[in-house]
């Protein structure tokens, strides 16, 4: 099956955007880990409806006139990963959970570690907010854009208090 892709500028960097027929299937970081997320053969396809669709949500979000994406998704993982990824479009703009709270949330109060590994295999990242999850302590951790992106990202929806010095 072919997949189709756009690349497009972003304030954290190039991203490039990967659709099916069925909705958006991943948001590639410039510097992610090859083999993060596993993908199909790519067409470059600018026009694609859903890659156009997701770009103009993603400058809205970008421009702070948009606090939720209607683009639909196409999300390709194991039923665990999957329980994970829409946990995390629950969690409303501006705020955040822990790895803890998503793994109560899909009902595996101990599988906080494995939430996480499903956090970072998330192919979704700032529609599916990954960005949003956080140490129990309160503390950022990793993410597929890297640090400072996550710290944008947080900075962007009101959260400039999780990183100030």
């Amino acid at each position: 099956m072919t997949q189709f892709t756009k690349t497009i500028a972003s304030p954290v960097g190039p991203l490039k955007l990967v659709a099916s027929d069925k909705g958006l299937v991943a948001i590639i970081w410039h510097d992610d880990r090859p083999g993060r997320v596993k993908l199909a053969e790519l067409e470059e396809a600018p026009d694609h409806p859903v890659l156009l669709h997701a770009e103009r949500e993603l400058g809205e979000y970008f421009a702070g006139d948009r606090t939720s994406f209607s683009v639909p998704l196409d999300m390709v993982g194991t039923d665990f990963q999957k329980a994970v990824w829409n946990a995390l479009l629950t969690i409303p703009f501006g705020e955040t959970r822990s790895y803890g709270e998503i793994a109560r949330q899909v009902g595996r109060p101990t599988a906080f570690r494995a939430v996480g590994a499903a956090n970072g295999q998330n192919p979704l990242s700032i529609i599916a907010p990954c960005h949003r999850v956080i140490g129990g302590d309160g503390s950022l951790t990793g993410f597929g854009g890297g640090l400072p992106a996550k710290q944008y990202l947080l900075a962007l929806e009101g959260h400039r208090d999780l990183f100030a010095a």
